[in-house]
């Protein structure tokens, strides 16, 4: 991805709207077209040194390691306000997919929303996603249909507890 570039990509759970998590060109231009404000997209990466390397705290990442690689998205607390829009915390998840995988190693971690507009669903097919962002995109990367899947379960952990921000793609039970 060139810079400032923000596309739409299949990932290990449904179609994509994504930009270079350290491109705050990219990451910004993706929240304004996504119209999503205070509300932070997760971020995926192929392994916890991309997470290190954005800011997240080792600790943290030691803390829930266990979720990784795989569908859960766990909020964390970091610095980069352009990513968290000030909040200082969100999502972040290391996908169980070797063909996304190998494109984060390449690409370095990248900011990851779900490809559709506010109010509307999720995009599963490519010509969803092109009726959502027309020519508002710089690229589209066709990976099928994949209305068969769940978007990502996000995890807040609080103290020693786990709350669950939404029930997705890995169904997690707390007492």
């Amino acid at each position: 991805m060139s810079s400032g570039s923000v596309g739409v990509i299949p990932t290990d759970t449904v179609y994509g709207l994504v930009a270079r998590a350290l491109d705050q060109v990219a990451v910004t231009r993706a929240y304004a077209l996504k119209d999503r404000e205070l509300k932070p997209a997760p971020v995926l990466a192929a392994n916890l040194q991309q997470l290190e390397l954005l800011g997240i705290k080792r600790r943290y990442l030691m803390a829930v390691k266990q979720y990784w690689p795989g569908p859960v998205s766990v909020i964390l607390p970091h610095q980069r306000d352009y990513l968290s829009q000030g909040l200082k915390t969100q999502p972040f998840r290391i996908p169980n997919d070797p063909v996304l995988l190998d494109l984060l190693e390449k690409t370095g971690p990248i900011l990851a929303t779900s490809a559709n507009l506010p109010a509307q669903p999720t995009a599963t097919t490519i010509q969803q996603a092109k009726d959502y962002f027309k020519d508002q995109v710089d690229f589209y990367i066709d990976g099928g249909d994949l209305s068969a899947n769940l978007p990502s379960t996000i995890i807040r952990i609080v103290d020693d507890y786990v709350e669950v921000i939404r029930q997705g793609a890995l169904k997690i039970k707390v007492d």
